[in-house]
C-alpha cells in the first residue's frame, strides 16, 4: 500500500499557474504509476496526468495536454503536477493515485485502475 499527500492547490485567476505536489511513501517509489485525477461537484473523476515511475513516460487527457506538465523527483518520492494557463473549468479537487500493477509499458487513465489515492487538495480558477 502507498500513502500519497497532495499539496499546492488554492485560489488563482484565469491565465495563472500552480504546482501541485504528491508525496508518496510506504512503497518503493519508481516501480509503479501515479495518476493525477480531478473531479468538479456533479461531475466524474476526470484523468488529468498519469506518470510511470519505471521508465519515466508521462500523458495527458485531452483537456489539459499542452497547458499541464507531470514530473517527479525519485530522491524526495514525489510527483508535480504544474499547470499553466488555468482555465475556470479546470477548478475542481485534484487527487493523486497509484497503480501498483508494475506494468511498464499501459496507460493508466481510469479511476478503478488505481489501488490507493490521496484526499485531495483544491484548485479555484476564477474568471
Amino acid at each position: 500500500q502507498v500513502q500519497l499527500v497532495e499539496s499546492g492547490g488554492g485560489l488563482v485567476q484565469a491565465g495563472d499557474s500552480l504546482r501541485l505536489s504528491c508525496a508518496a511513501s510506504g512503497h518503493t517509489f519508481s516501480t509503479y504509476t501515479v495518476g493525477w485525477f480531478r473531479q468538479a461537484p456533479g461531475k466524474e473523476r476526470e484523468f488529468v496526468a498519469a506518470i510511470n515511475l519505471s521508465v519515466g513516460t508521462t500523458y495527458y487527457g485531452d483537456s489539459v495536454k499542452g497547458r499541464f506538465t507531470m514530473s517527479r523527483d525519485n530522491v524526495k518520492n514525489m510527483v508535480f503536477l504544474q499547470m499553466n494557463s488555468l482555465k475556470p473549468e479546470d477548478t475542481a479537487a485534484y487527487y493523486c493515485a497509484a497503480d501498483m500493477s508494475g506494468c511498464r509499458w499501459c496507460e493508466r487513465r481510469l479511476a478503478y485502475e488505481y489501488t490507493d489515492w490521496g484526499q485531495g487538495t483544491q484548485v479555484t480558477v476564477s474568471s
